[in-house]
């Protein structure tokens, strides 16, 4: 036999294999997928665990997203006022926002072809977004739970003085 065709054979004893495999591999992927379905999404930030009945499980459920992935995209420490956590969503929205498209040149070798759309990143941007409102969602649960604390009855609304009582004459 001569080189060049046991190169060829060779050649071609190797992609059959590999395409075997490759088949193989994809009737395995095709079963695992419909063994467990979930498997092949993806989970977000542990949103699929979140599925007791809590109030934090149902903000995370809602907004996708759980408070630890909320902090680290904002880039913000837990119990941050609001304040730090509106002026890091601010910068990280302005920073992913889309930029203006430059002007075409009005003469020359570019000028009857149209520049590209621009390009943001507008994933990013929207994680910043949904990132703030889970933390102001966890924030206004917090501050709804304090001032139902503070309304309890009984808490400071019982007079200290001599007097009548309302029910005596």
């Amino acid at each position: 036999m001569s080189a060049p065709k046991i190169l060829i054979q060779i050649v071609l004893t190797g992609a059959q294999i590999f395409g075997k495999a490759l088949f193989e591999a994809g009737k395995q992927a095709v079963k695992n997928a419909k063994h467990s379905p979930e498997a092949m999404g993806s989970d977000v930030a542990g949103v699929r665990h979140a599925n007791t009945g809590s109030l934090t499980d149902k903000l995370t459920r809602e907004h996708r997203m759980t408070m630890d992935e909320a902090h680290l995209i904002l880039n913000v420490k837990r119990g941050e006022a609001l304040e730090g956590v509106l002026k890091n969503y601010e910068h990280l929205f302005k920073v992913n926002s889309p930029r203006p498209a430059p002007d075409p040149p009005a003469t020359g070798a570019r000028a009857g072809r149209q520049p590209p759309p621009p390009i943001h990143p507008h994933y990013l941007q929207s994680k910043v977004v949904r990132a703030r409102e889970r933390i102001e969602a966890e924030m206004r649960i917090a501050q709804e739970d304090s001032t139902v604390e503070a309304a309890k009855p009984g808490a400071g609304t019982e007079s200290s003085g001599p007097g009548p009582s309302p029910g005596s004459s």
